[in-house]
């Protein structure tokens, strides 16, 4: 089949999900979401998602909003595979391996179709882009729907720039290798002008934060991110030096964007 739209084909909707999971406290949709994007997720019954539990919790808000057009045990999920959590499906050396158009099946059949994640905009930051590029594939419609997507929150409240930045997912778990990550990084971002974003697993922020503090050079701008859209949302910019200063590194559970810069 060619990339030409399959008029019989469904569309598949890329839908974003609140930032608030994981979270000690939960936002109300309606604030971080537009009714035109809840509307269309609740008009959905086949769906690609990280977990299905995640995705049945998720529906469930949207229903005592937006009645869904099938009962939530009625609800088709699926899963991508486990691997592409771990390894990532972004057709990257060392990525997962799977084909992902047996998931869109429905779609070719003429359902319209929600992708999603567990929290954000599906296939940024999260796995996903090889649902979206087997839906290309087959002639499927993409539609991104409108919502929160943290790395571009993250980013604009930063003070860095937002002209030239990079997200480069996660920097390594080991010491030395991480050292060697961030001054490579710190690198590109003084020497080009390009903010470079990461993330890390909750549990380990303290010690990427301790790493950070120790080996970037003191006039670079480090910016973190945390419980965006919260009310208890966390965010601060300030030189190395100054946080340094400062006894404040962020807490072991809230997801963080960690941005650097000049």
């Amino acid at each position: 089949m060619t990339s030409a739209t399959n008029n019989k084909a469904g569309t598949l909707y890329l839908v974003p999900a609140p930032l608030d999971f994981g979270c000690d406290s939960q936002t109300a949709l309606t604030e971080v979401l537009p009714e035109g994007t809840l509307r269309r997720a609740a008009l959905l019954t086949h769906w690609i998602s990280e977990n299905a539990k995640t995705a049945r919790a998720y529906l469930k808000r949207i229903d005592a909003l937006f009645p869904l057009a099938a009962p939530i045990q009625a609800q088709n999920i699926a899963e991508l595979p486990r691997e592409a959590h771990k390894k990532g499906d972004h057709g990257n050396k060392g990525g997962a391996v799977f084909d992902p158009k047996p998931l869109l099946a429905p779609a070719l059949a003429g359902q319209d179709m929600g992708l999603i994640s567990e929290a954000g905009m599906p296939a940024v930051a999260d796995p996903g882009s090889s649902i979206v590029r087997a839906a290309h594939d087959l002639g499927i419609r993409v539609v991104p729907l409108v919502g929160p997507v943290s790395l571009l929150l993250g980013l604009a409240a930063s003070g860095l720039n937002g002209q030239n930045f990079a997200f480069v997912g996660y920097v390594p778990q080991d010491g030395s290798e991480r050292t060697a990550r961030i001054k490579e990084l710190e690198s590109l971002a003084l020497r080009h002008g390009q903010t470079q974003q990461f993330i890390e697993t909750p549990y380990r922020n303290a010690a990427l934060w301790q790493a950070l503090l120790q080996t970037l050079q003191p006039n670079t701008r480090l910016a973190l991110a945390s419980g965006l859209t919260l009310e208890t949302a966390r965010i601060e910019s300030h030189l190395v030096r100054e946080w340094r200063q400062r006894n404040a590194p962020p807490d072991n559970r809230t997801p963080v964007v960690f941005s650097i810069g000049r």
